[in-house]
């Protein structure tokens, strides 16, 4: 559950939580024709900020719409929020959004609205928990030509959603998605690495988004010295990894301990780098 703050940010404006609503007949509501962030903030520094609201606009241009607001100004107005909220380790959530004027498929005649929400932020997954359990989802992350696969974007993520909840049901923690060839994918909203022989893989990313915090671990890999591959993986080369983990923004650094039926053991790698990453984003 979210636990409020203060103020959120919309079209320039920081109003009241209560007071940040929109209209049943918003196009993105009823479309999913809208794009977002997911951002973290430590010790009052928000990690990797830049990089997110870069891709905000990155996504809103493969979705054919422009966000109103450069990255400069959602830099600021992320760093105000914070401080209005009083907050110190937080989640920050952008989200852009076509608004009310028409009800249709066809987007262009409706108006692009951007918010911020941010609200103290507790584990991803369960705090007694020794290892994440993913079961094997059910949808396949589309092909290129199929879907807008590199936009984070709101629609893109029903499939997600479903997986999500199936797993939970089950009584995992998460789902691991195949792409539309078979090969291993990412989790419901973070991505998959793999140590074999000490050498450290993640698959290619190019039916999914190449995450932000994806992008940090392998820099830190590359720093430590450890081999490091990024290629297309199958289900069957996984369950024979020595190491499994995964990460993104809201789950962080997270050590994988089963996949279906087959358990792994905590690896020094992931353990490693899930230590160079808590550094890392507390770096003054």
């Amino acid at each position: 559950m979210i636990d409020k703050s203060e103020f959120i940010w919309i079209d320039g404006k920081f109003i009241p939580w209560e007071e940040a609503n929109v209209h049943i007949l918003t196009h993105t509501l009823h479309y999913g024709s809208g794009v977002f962030e997911g951002e973290r903030a430590y010790g009052g520094k928000i990690f990797k900020m830049t990089e997110h609201h870069q891709r905000l606009h990155d996504s809103a241009a493969i979705l054919d719409f422009k966000i109103p607001y450069s990255v400069q100004e959602l830099n600021q107005v992320a760093e105000e929020l914070l401080k209005r909220n009083h907050l110190l380790d937080a989640y920050l959530r952008p989200i852009a959004w076509h608004g009310n004027e028409a009800v249709g498929v066809c987007s262009l005649k409706t108006s692009v609205h951007v918010g911020m929400a941010t609200w103290v932020w507790h584990s991803y997954f369960p705090l007694d928990h020794k290892g994440i359990k993913l079961m094997w989802a059910e949808w396949l992350r589309p092909a290129p030509n199929m879907a807008p696969v590199l936009a984070k974007a709101n629609g893109q993520y029903i499939t997600n959603t479903l997986c999500k909840n199936k797993a939970e049901l089950m009584g995992f923690h998460d789902a691991l998605m195949l792409d539309y060839r078979g090969y291993v994918a990412e989790c419901t909203g973070s991505n998959i690495f793999m140590v074999k022989n000490g050498v450290l893989y993640t698959p290619i990313a190019d039916c999914f988004l190449k995450g932000i915090t994806r992008q940090a671990i392998v820099e830190l890999a590359k720093a430590s010295q450890i081999p490091f591959v990024e290629k297309y993986i199958l289900p069957s080369e996984i369950l024979l990894a020595d190491e499994v983990f995964i990460t993104g923004t809201a789950a962080e650094v997270q050590p994988v301990v089963q996949i279906g039926n087959q358990e792994f053991q905590q690896g020094p790698i992931a353990l490693d780098l899930m230590k160079q990453y808590r550094d890392l984003v507390r770096k003054p």
